[in-house]
């Protein structure tokens, strides 16, 4: 799996939004850090939560294209930034002088990865609501002892990828890494595809278990 050249800083950035300035804010706000997929990007879950859409970012006073500092951004915005470091460990350290370097395409298909996972995790599971968590940047559920998920790319694994994570992950071909299968959303080209592999990992899983 090889990354496109701008994916990671675009990747960075939004990521750098997701914890400063939508979900850190919740969380001062309400004590809640969840996010959700929106049309076109994501947002918190909370009433009146600011969103990305596309590369721009959404709050109850406007649309502020995601370009300068993270807290320039901020500034023109309105948002008080809030870190969450205090809340978990996992995640990369972002700075208030982080530069939000935003490809318009790369955008597009890390976002496709929360709208599209959303889509196949609810067709997955219809009683399950996918959480967008700020600390690995993914949507994903649990569902009989296994994560099902997308994420747009990681230290790990460089571009957009579905995942299926037994909590104990069996022996076997369909599992190719460490916590289980990850599959390229380049593979998955609507929610009925990533849909088809959730299953096909379940299918491991609960054959496994027989």
């Amino acid at each position: 799996m090889t990354a496109p050249s701008r994916m990671p800083s675009s990747r960075h950035a939004l990521h750098a939004v997701a914890e400063l300035l939508i979900a850190g804010p919740q969380y001062a706000a309400t004590g809640d850090i969840r996010l959700a997929a929106r049309p076109g990007g994501f947002g918190g879950v909370a009433a009146g939560s600011s969103a990305v859409s596309g590369t721009d970012l959404v709050t109850t006073t406007g649309r502020f294209p995601l370009r300068g500092t993270v807290i320039e951004l901020a500034e023109r915005a309105g948002i008080t930034p809030r870190a969450l470091r205090d809340v978990y460990q996992g995640g990369p350290e972002f700075t208030l002088d982080e530069l939000l370097e935003v490809n318009p395409t790369d955008a597009g298909a890390l976002l496709r990865a929360f709208t599209d996972g959303d889509a196949a995790l609810r067709r997955l599971a219809t009683d399950e609501e996918p959480v967008l968590w700020p600390e690995h940047f993914d949507i994903g559920i649990s569902l009989d002892e296994i994560n099902f998920g997308v994420s747009p790319g990681d230290s790990s694994i460089d571009v957009p990828y579905a995942y299926v994570g037994p909590w104990t992950v069996p022996s076997g071909p369909f599992w190719n890494q460490p916590f289980g299968a990850a599959r390229p959303m380049s593979e998955l080209a609507t929610p009925d595809d990533i849909v088809r592999f959730f299953d096909e990992g379940m299918g491991a899983v609960r054959a496994n278990r027989a």
